[in-house]
């Protein structure tokens, strides 16, 4: 049963403190927040933005807005199961995320995401290796913090919950990050390889970092944020997140390993003979029962031309994956928020690594994938540079005032500049490049 020590009610509270109740609204805090983010306008710029395959080259592939919708249904399936596969007596339940809050989470994790998938991330923290950096994660905190438009100070204004539960590397920037090469003479000898970002918080949000933290003991705080350091790393990273995270966490890894498949499947990026020849004998080295007893019909079914079998075959996959999630503590946390965590078996967790690292080797890092890449990298890139040589002209008017007054106090006014790149989708930004740089083409007189 729940320690009585330990309070629910200060994870619904949010930085603008107590709300004046509406006339007859009976939501509570959690259902409210899926509110914000589903009119936000950061979460419907998803729809144009890259998942894994680039928008406009078909209209079938998933975009992040899908991504995020899929990893919602998923992180619902796993709480599901979670709750009712185990006894209803388990330390674990009270803390167990409801249906509300576990989709805002999840539909909210990709929100900071920026243009062109995990490319355009690497270019705009190249952009701000000297002011910050850039994360996809943290600025999805920064949004849900500071940036969304649902309170003038505090952003979306969501509960410390849900923020927590967004919260997948809780350090600070400089805590993590390693050493960099020297920056190239030109941009067009970027090398995407040496930029990619640590997995952090800006120190910009270090107050909202302390705030979402609080209700934690000083030891818990210090172990979630400890870092560790590996030789084969760039950065260092955390190690630790919270019970709703690790869901959210598990819920996303399954959506693109079974989801984003499904895709270049279809669009005959991947075959059979690649099956075969790269996914069949590793799979068949697993020790599970699921997969000796169906993964011949599985196969089958993912490239027969039938969409329902195919259909079929991703819907028991996903179902594995989701029916075989359990929990597991750790001992040297004292919040259940911390001390649980989601996981899956061996096995499963195995399967799973094996279909992702098939999608970055045989779909990814494909010629033809990366050259698109490599042009919104470059854009991003001219882009920002532009901007930065001359924001007060160049930003949109209420930006540009934002950013004057930034600068004006010896604040991090590139990172003004930054949430505005961030914040486009990959069509408003092909049209800001034209604008831009293209003499025949017109303005972008359109709101971000």
């Amino acid at each position: 049963m729940m320690n009585d020590k330990y309070d629910l009610t200060e994870w619904m509270e949010r930085r603008s403190g107590p709300r004046l109740d509406k006339s007859n609204d009976h939501r509570n805090v959690y259902q409210r927040d899926r509110a914000r983010i589903i009119h936000s306008a950061a979460f419907r710029r998803l729809q144009s933005k890259t998942q894994i395959l680039a928008i406009r080259q078909n209209d079938y592939s998933r975009t992040r807005l899908t991504h995020s919708l899929e990893v919602a249904q998923i992180g619902g399936g796993i709480v599901y199961h979670l709750h009712a596969s185990n006894d209803q007596e388990a330390a674990f339940q009270p803390w167990l995320a409801s249906d509300s809050l576990i989709e805002t989470i999840c539909l909210s994790h990709d929100i900071g995401h920026p243009p062109f998938g995990h490319g355009g991330e690497v270019a705009l923290n190249y952009m701000m290796i000297d002011h910050g950096g850039f994360e996809g994660n943290g600025q999805s905190l920064r949004i849900l913090g500071k940036r969304g438009s649902y309170s003038e100070h505090f952003g979306m204004d969501v509960s410390r919950r849900t923020m927590l539960g967004v919260l997948k590397y809780p350090a600070l920037h400089d805590t993590v990050v390693g050493k960099y090469p020297p920056k190239p003479d030109s941009l067009r000898e970027f090398k995407a390889k040496n930029w990619h970002p640590p997995k952090c918080i800006y120190a910009e949000e270090k107050e909202l970092l302390e705030w979402i933290l609080s209700p934690f003991s000083q030891w818990d705080r210090e172990q979630l944020s400890q870092v560790t350091w590996h030789e084969s790393s760039q950065h260092g990273r955390t190690a630790h997140c919270s019970f709703d995270t690790s869901i959210m966490d598990l819920a996303d890894d399954i959506a693109y390993g079974v989801h984003d498949l499904e895709d270049a499947i279809v669009l005959g990026m991947v075959t059979r003979d690649m099956w075969q020849q790269h996914l069949r004998p590793k799979l068949d080295e697993i020790n599970s029962a699921f997969l000796k007893d169906n993964l011949s019909r599985l196969e089958e079914q993912l490239f027969s031309k039938q969409s329902h079998l195919r259909k079929k075959a991703i819907g028991d996959l996903v179902s594995w994956f989701i029916t075989t999630c359990y929990v597991q503590e750790i001992q040297s946390f004292e919040h259940p928020l911390l001390r649980f965590q989601a996981t899956l078996p061996e096995a499963e967790r195995t399967a799973l690594n094996v279909l992702k690292d098939f999608e970055m080797q045989h779909i990814i890092m494909r010629p033809e994938v990366q050259m698109l890449v490599y042009k919104g990298q470059q854009m991003l890139l001219e882009m920002f540079e532009a901007l930065a040589a001359d924001p007060a002209r160049l930003l949109p008017k209420e930006l540009a005032k934002e950013w004057r007054q930034c600068h004006e106090q010896g604040a991090n006014s590139h990172r003004i500049i930054c949430d505005y790149m961030a914040s486009m989708s990959d069509d408003y930004a092909s049209r800001m490049y034209k604008t831009l740089f293209v003499p025949s083409s017109g303005s972008v007189f359109e709101p971000i």
